[in-house]
């Protein structure tokens, strides 16, 4: 199959895929991320807050696949660290990447790709899969997240700090892409 969402409504609205539109693709998808890592609930308990930061890492890989996928989140690590106010809470600079945060925006470049080339396989089209993959592409990110966080307070603490306060609310990301993806397919199909 090998097609996004993206490249769909890219043909759709009557563009040619040059290397202007990818990088117009990739840009758009790194600010999205960025402008919903902007969405902060910080929690007493822990030094990870709730964001809206990954399901803008999911969305995005999942309407531009993989390799755009991960360029845009790659651009927005980047952006972060150079100084632009990318990261949760207009935040930014090293301390971010090194500091218990760091393992989270790691993971975000594994579940981009991740996420991306199963999209590119289909897996947006429907909403089982759609949830199934949003599941599989935050459990990437806890693998990287909870493990970096594990090495500050050992891995029990950062399982109770680090993850299960974030699940139910990444089943509702879940449950929301699992709506809005395929009917963004039916929509560009027409």
């Amino acid at each position: 199959m090998n097609d996004t969402l993206a490249l769909s409504l890219t043909r759709r609205a009557g563009l040619r895929l040059t290397a202007v539109t990818n990088a117009a693709l990739v840009l758009l998808g790194t600010m999205l991320v960025a402008l919903l890592a902007q969405v902060r609930i910080p929690l007493p308990f822990t030094p990870v807050p709730i964001t809206g930061q990954t399901l803008g890492v999911l969305l995005v890989a999942a309407a531009l696949g993989s390799r755009r996928g991960a360029s845009s989140l790659g651009l927005y690590l980047a952006g972060g660290l150079a100084g632009l106010p990318f990261f949760t809470g207009g935040g930014s600079g090293l301390a971010y990447l090194t500091g218990a945060t760091g393992g989270y925006l790691i993971g975000f470049l594994a579940a981009a790709a991740l996420v991306g080339g199963l999209a590119e396989r289909g897996w947006t089209r429907s909403w089982v899969r759609t949830a199934a993959l949003f599941s599989l592409g935050s459990l990437v990110i806890y693998v990287f997240g909870a493990a970096y966080l594990a090495v500050f307070v050992g891995l029990r603490q950062a399982l109770m700090v680090g993850v299960w306060p974030f699940l139910p609310g990444d089943a509702i990301k879940a449950v929301l892409a699992a709506a809005l993806l395929p009917a963004a397919w039916k929509l560009a199909l027409r």
